[in-house]
């Protein structure tokens, strides 16, 4: 046998193992581009839905619906989370999920101020190397402040809170380390009190 042919077999051997190692290497640095810590803000808007008679049943201790609502208005949120591997993670939030304003009569109006702040945890399904979709549930601590009234002494205006269940999806773009997200959750709060909140987001991958 020749020196050469003696020589092809552990060269091969060697080749083969550099190849295999350095796409050992790409996958591991592509799978932990995916996990660690990351942080994002957004802006967009909300929307009350009420399957109570009383539009505002929650915050007003009375059987009149007489007042219009002007349910629409700017959300403003944070968020930080880590990723866990491609497909999972758990996020902190705040949000403000902006003004709801009744309007009594000619006199008066109050506006149902809203924020809330919890947990959730995040599935991820990956399409491609830049785009995901994901869904989320987890609870949420919110409280709402009343500030006005409607011009009626018969109508008894109150703040409330509580810890209720929030859920949403959306789309996220990945250009590491900055990621770009639109979503829509719904916070739902006490009794047939829900918020709807529809938010595009920048963030920063660590």
């Amino acid at each position: 046998m020749s020196k050469s042919r003696l020589l092809a077999a552990p060269l091969a051997t060697v080749s083969f193992a550099a190849v295999a190692l350095a796409l050992s290497g790409h996958a591991q640095a592509a799978s932990n581009a995916t996990e660690g810590l990351y942080v994002g803000a957004g802006t967009g808007f909300s929307s009350l839905k009420n399957d109570d008679s009383d539009e505002a049943g929650d915050f007003i201790d009375s059987g009149s619906d007489d007042f219009d609502v002007d349910d629409d208005d700017n959300v403003y949120k944070a968020f930080v989370g880590y990723q866990y591997n491609p497909y999972f993670a758990t996020e902190a939030f705040y949000t403000d999920l902006g003004t709801v304003q009744l309007k009594g009569n000619d006199f008066g109006n109050t506006d149902l101020k809203s924020k809330a702040y919890g947990v959730n945890v995040v599935g991820i399904l990956p399409i491609g190397q830049y785009f995901s979709l994901f869904a989320k549930a987890g609870m949420a601590k919110w409280e709402t402040d009343v500030d006005g009234n409607l011009g009626d002494s018969s109508v008894d205006l109150k703040d409330n809170d509580g810890f209720d269940p929030v859920y949403g999806a959306g789309a996220q773009v990945n250009l590491d380390p900055f990621l770009i997200r639109a979503e829509y959750e719904r916070y739902d709060f006490d009794s047939d009190y829900q918020v709807d909140a529809f938010t595009a987001s920048v963030g920063y991958k660590f």
